[in-house]
């Protein structure tokens, strides 16, 4: 079956107290694990108070005494933008504190804004900072001193400072054995990361703005590096992101996909207007109503709404062009007005729709397996 799992950035109306914001997407992460959710990713962002959470790993710190079984997942830590060595010591203590329930999701950073601040305006730059800040992660997990590390981005040595009866110069290894599964997103068509995480071994996180038919390249990519690395790749580790929203009637989802004041179109609105910024177009003299106008275009193309009927052969029609994957990642949206009707949306999803798509996926297979 596929799982199911729970993403947020989160992203919210600005104008909204941070308090009541921090208490929706609590709740709802609560919720999930008291429906069987299998994780909760959550993500990193510094400098916009519509994506206002600073720190996956403090967020769902604050969670842990509060759930029983749902996993943690960072969607993910920005790694060019902290020193490894204390993502390190983050993620190792995160993981001990909630007994091993944690996913270590990393990137690049995608907020334009904080690549100002951090000083990392180049993308390249960006990509492969990324990559040698989580080859010196590996490293301080798994070796023991004395060991250095010299590389274009970061110098790291542990040698002389190092007085092991007494614990110093020692580092904390994370609770899991030998760490957190890690895990990457991923967005273009043809992803090069899905071919990078595939050879790695890593967890391919497809994002839930990104287009089925993208989505569909990234399996096979994914595939691709991994048997190049001699590994047997199982679309059982493939997270899928998706919007779901179940109404009482289709006439009902309607209505909120068309509402250019709603939660969904300010969704995208600010994904669009971001994505600008990202682009190197920095002007803010835009026009709202065609803005609008292009985030509810694009709210009907990516978000599946309606009935539970309608959800389920919309899920089943998504599944057949993306092909087979392991974890649904439901989007949490910004509720202001609406909390119960996501809970309930939610809650449904748990107990009908998501064992019914279930039932498809596992005749899907048996079938593929039959025709082998």
């Amino acid at each position: 079956m596929p799982d199911l799992g729970l993403f947020m950035m989160p992203l919210h109306p600005p104008a909204r107290k941070f308090g009541d914001v921090l208490a929706d997407d609590r709740d709802l992460v609560k919720l999930a694990d008291k429906l069987g959710y299998a994780e909760a990713w959550m993500g990193e962002h510094y400098t916009s108070t519509a994506e206002p959470v600073t720190s996956p790993l403090l967020f769902n710190a604050s969670l842990i005494a509060e759930t029983t079984r749902i996993k943690f997942g960072t969607g993910v830590i920005s790694l060019p933008q902290q020193h490894p060595v204390v993502v390190a010591s983050h993620v190792a203590l995160f993981d001990h504190l909630s007994q091993g329930r944690c996913l270590f999701g990393i990137g690049a950073g995608g907020l334009s804004s904080d690549w100002e601040i951090f000083d990392n305006l180049d993308g390249k730059n960006r990509t492969m900072k990324m990559v040698e800040a989580i080859e010196v992660i590996q490293k301080v997990w798994r070796d023991e001193p004395p060991w250095s590390h010299e590389g274009k981005y970061f110098n790291v040595s542990l040698t002389d400072r190092v007085f092991p009866e007494i614990g110093l110069g020692r580092f904390l290894k994370p609770y899991q054995d030998p760490h957190p599964p890690i895990a990457v997103s991923l967005r273009s068509a043809n992803s090069m990361t899905a071919k990078f995480a595939g050879m790695r071994g890593w967890i391919p996180m497809s994002g839930n703005f990104v287009p089925a038919v993208d989505i569909a390249t990234h399996w096979p990519t994914y595939a691709a590096g991994a048997e190049q690395a001699g590994l047997r790749p199982d679309p059982s580790v493939w997270r899928v992101g998706r919007s779901v929203l179940i109404t009482d009637t289709d006439a009902d989802a309607e209505e909120l996909l068309n509402d250019p004041d709603g939660a969904f179109a300010f969704y995208y609105s600010y994904l669009n207007l971001q994505g600008k910024f990202a682009g190197g177009d920095f002007s803010t003299d835009v026009d709202w109503d065609q803005v609008k106008a292009a985030a509810v275009a694009k709210s009907k193309d990516l978000i599946i709404a309606g009935t539970k009927k309608t959800v389920l052969d919309k899920l089943v029609a998504f599944r057949d062009e993306i092909g087979d994957f392991g974890v649904l990642m439901l989007t949490g949206h910004d509720m202001d007005g609406l909390k119960d009707s996501w809970m309930n949306s939610f809650t449904v999803m748990a107990e009908e729709v998501g064992p019914a798509l279930t039932r498809y996926m596992d005749d899907r297979r048996g079938s593929s397996a039959a025709a082998e």
